[in-house]
């Protein structure tokens, strides 16, 4: 495949929905829209789900939240897999709490992205690094993922980075020995230093692995006050900044996004150009630097600290 067409939803989670079916109504309509313009997939953002707590039980221990967030996915992914095969399109459905067992009596969840594509396949990614909120166990006691997957999609090598995880040079290091034609990063953050932080590294990260980036975040919170809440989304493509792909490094992109726009927008990302960014990547085409092919292995760090003591 030389070019992918991506349709990026910066959710709005603030509107009240009455059931479940009714969201997946919703989102069957926003997946049409993609089928119509010729696009290959829809993706979410992260923690899209939260949405549903608008129809959760009124009085849903908060400390049971991950889990009644899990049991509604079950039923939820199920019916993304028939829309994903009645449309043709693929899916990446955000993330979802999916059960990981107990640990010390208790039940922990993974924050799990999930792509699901026309033929059935269901691929996930666990989130590797967690938030302090997170950390805490709000909501219910999250654990931390500890695989990296790959994922061979339409010809393409893609993988699922969420949010956080971003943010770590030591694991892109690890992506970058491994080909990727396509990375996705479904995003939920809190202000506009965390979109910054989330933007801003994924940029960066196209830039070294000479890749196509998408990064989308969602607007707003469940049961917020628009004009006061600082949660911010937004989506953006970003390519490597060559002049044979981009001379900015920006495919396309929508400024940032907050509660109080009362926004639910879709980017659409036509065209891609994941096969000019193989050739750069592959030293099949002439680029004007290669970090993705360089390394440091070969280096001997001098630093007078390791010599005291």
């Amino acid at each position: 495949m030389e070019y992918v067409s991506i349709d990026l939803w910066a959710a709005n989670l603030e509107p009240v929905v009455p059931d479940l079916a009714t969201w997946l109504s919703g989102l069957e309509a926003r997946v049409a829209q993609t089928a119509a313009r010729g696009g290959h997939m829809l993706v979410l953002p992260e923690f899209a789900c939260a949405q549903w707590l608008s129809f959760a039980p009124v009085d849903l221990p908060i400390e049971n939240t991950m889990g009644w967030l899990f049991e509604c996915g079950e039923i939820a992914l199920n019916a993304i897999a028939d829309i994903s095969a009645r449309h043709g399109i693929s899916i990446l459905a955000g993330t979802i709490p999916f059960a990981a067992g107990q640990k010390l009596g208790v039940p922990t969840y993974l924050n799990r992205a999930w792509l699901i594509t026309p033929d059935g396949l269901r691929h996930a990614q666990d989130k590797l690094s967690l938030t302090p909120l997170e950390a805490q166990g709000a909501g219910g006691v999250t654990v931390n993922g500890e695989t990296i997957n790959v994922i061979e999609w339409s010809g393409l090598r893609i993988a699922m980075i969420i949010c956080l995880d971003s943010e770590f040079t030591h694991l892109w290091s690890r992506l970058g020995q491994l080909d990727l034609d396509l990375i996705i990063i479904p995003a939920k953050t809190d202000m506009i230093t965390g979109y910054n932080r989330v933007f801003s590294c994924a940029r960066a990260r196209a830039i070294e692995l000479q890749t196509a980036i998408c990064v989308l975040g969602a607007v707003g919170v469940p049961f917020g006050q628009p004009l006061t809440d600082t949660g911010v989304g937004g989506a953006s493509v970003f390519l490597p900044c060559d002049v044979g792909v981009a001379l900015d490094g920006i495919h396309t992109s929508l400024a940032p996004q907050t509660a109080a726009m009362m926004t639910d927008p879709i980017l659409v990302a036509a065209d891609i150009p994941v096969g000019v960014c193989r050739r750069l990547r592959n030293g099949h085409a002439e680029a004007e630097v290669c970090p993705a092919v360089w390394n440091a292995d070969h280096l001997i760090v001098n630093d007078p600290a390791s010599h005291q003591g």
